[in-house]
């Protein structure tokens, strides 16, 4: 059964598949469970006992044969066979690797394969995060047309009303000159509110307006201090033909807003606010 010309091992094989196809009990099937051990063991034998007429790897013979190519000086290497290490690195010619490297390079001639550092396999793509909307959406056209529309006219009123208050102003301005025309105002006492910072701010905002459209003038007095005064139309038009203005930026804190009212003495706010009146007055001290 063991012999290679021998076909006694295939046959009890299709032998046992024909009566596996009966097989009801269990002690039966352990036997057949048995018989495919036992064949599986005869064939390795049978395999070990094949002779190959393919001639073995030889490691020794390889390392020979390589070290020939790369033109190892055997003479040399005889006469110091004791020295293993001359034969490794002193017999060598200068360029035997750089020999061996141009002859394997056409069997790794070939693009890089790419490796995942995460690991051996591929990592799917990150699934993209959903943005989540924070404000909440108005239901309706009629929500989404009346956010504007209130805008809108909150912007009219507020133009409106700052308006008014420069016309107001510019009203008292022109009023002090028509009763004293050779006195001019001192900028600071008609801007200057003693009761209020944020009214001051306010004062000082509008008279910007006047001043920006010409219909007054601020300019500086002997003392270097700065007045105002209504503009008339001569010089209305001729500043407006000219087109030269001069632009600055007013910077006032709340510490040099309590000094001027010291300094200039003020007491009562030149331009009043009648809506203010009620309001608390703040703390100047």
């Amino acid at each position: 059964m063991l012999s290679s010309k021998s076909n006694r091992l295939t046959e009890a094989l299709e032998e046992a598949n024909k009566l596996f196809s009966g097989v009801s009990c269990a002690r039966e099937a352990a036997l057949d469970a048995q018989f495919l051990v036992l064949a599986s063991n005869l064939g390795k034998e049978k395999a070990n006992e094949l002779h190959s007429e393919m001639a073995a790897f030889d490691s020794l013979v390889f390392a020979e044969d390589l070290l020939t190519f790369m033109g190892i000086n055997r003479i040399e290497v005889e006469e110091n066979n004791n020295d293993s290490e001359g034969i490794s690195a002193g017999y060598l010619p200068s360029n035997a690797w750089h020999k061996l490297g141009e002859e394997t390079e056409k069997y790794f001639r070939r693009a890089p394969s790419f490796h995942y550092m995460l690991g051996s396999f591929k990592s799917d793509p990150p699934v993209p995060k959903q943005r989540i909307e924070r404000q909440k959406k108005m239901t309706g056209e009629e929500g989404i047309r009346a956010m504007p529309a209130q805008l809108k006219k909150m912007e009219e009123s507020h133009q409106e009303a700052t308006e008014k208050e420069v016309e107001r102003i510019l009203g008292l301005l022109q009023t002090h000159f028509k009763n004293d025309p050779e006195t001019p105002i001192s900028f600071f006492d008609l801007v200057i509110d003693p009761n209020s910072f944020a009214r001051t701010v306010e004062n000082i905002f509008h008279v910007s307006f006047i001043i920006k459209d010409g219909l007054a003038r601020l300019k500086l007095d002997d003392d270097k201090l700065p007045i105002i005064e209504p503009s008339k139309d001569e010089s209305r038009e001729d500043d407006h033909g000219a087109g030269i203005r001069n632009q600055a930026v007013i910077s006032l804190s709340h510490q040099e807003w309590k000094e001027i009212v010291e300094t200039y003495e003020i007491t009562e706010p030149m331009i009043s606010h009648p809506s203010h009146r009620n309001e608390d007055q703040m703390d100047i001290a």
